[in-house]
């Protein structure tokens, strides 16, 4: 009999889930709830879906007060993580250069770029100032095609719980006092670099590091992300 093995859809954790996921629970209602939404994405989904993060996600988690950066590592010690690709960094300074990102967010475009270049399924995050917002959502996926990439589904943890069959709404009208510490970590995080490629290069030494300290790495799957040229839509 011929076994098929059944290929489960590439869910890429940006920064802002991971430290949803270990925070300590909100007296804040909303905030509570996107807790509990990253959670249950986390423990539910983790049988239909293969999440992965890059040495972006890694170095921005690593950021901060210790003991919870710890924790959050220690959450993301068995997922694979994607390589630092050259294409992947072209295309992060593509989407800088298209105002996508302002020039301080690189790792935001890298996240992107990492993503769409191992032709990853979904990219969920919590970050609406840079990320999540439709309008980025928008912009983002009109770059990455312009450059002839497939786009990828950005969207929350509540959006892709939905597609799983479970229904949570997300609200943005307040202060969540675990996004602001994740983009003061990823702006301390950012400042580091100078350029893209002075990212490209850390991360790449970053990649060599943890390779041989045991972390699990992945070469883009055989088939490509990129768009097929000039192909008929007939076909």
């Amino acid at each position: 009999m011929i076994q098929y093995r059944v290929i489960k859809p590439r869910v890429y954790v940006e920064t802002t889930v991971v430290s949803y996921l270990v925070a300590r629970l909100s007296a804040n209602a909303t905030v509570a709830s996107r807790q509990q939404v990253t959670r249950q994405l986390w423990t539910e989904g983790s049988t239909e879906l293969e999440f992965v993060v890059s040495d972006t996600v890694l170095d921005e988690v690593s950021q901060g007060d210790p003991t919870i950066a710890q924790r959050r590592l220690e959450v993301l010690s068995d997922i694979t993580v994607l390589e630092t690709l050259p294409e992947a960094n072209i295309l992060a300074q593509n989407l800088i250069e298209a105002g996508v990102f302002p020039q301080r967010f690189r790792p935001d475009a890298q996240h992107i770029a990492i993503a769409i270049v191992h032709g990853v399924n979904y990219l969920v995050s919590w970050n609406y100032k840079h990320i999540v917002s439709e309008i980025k959502r928008q912009h983002i996926n009109q770059v990455c095609q312009s450059h002839g990439f497939q786009p990828i589904t950005i969207c929350t943890p509540t959006e892709l719980m939905e597609e799983l069959q479970m229904k949570e709404t997300a609200n943005e009208t307040y202060t969540d006092p675990i996004l602001e510490e994740c983009y003061r970590m990823k702006e301390a995080y950012a400042a580091q670099f100078k350029s893209m490629q002075e990212l490209y290069e850390h991360l790449k030494t970053q990649e060599k590091k943890r390779k041989q300290q045991g972390w699990k790495y992945v070469s883009p799957r055989p088939e490509t992300n990129k768009l097929n040229r000039g192909q008929s839509d007939d076909l």
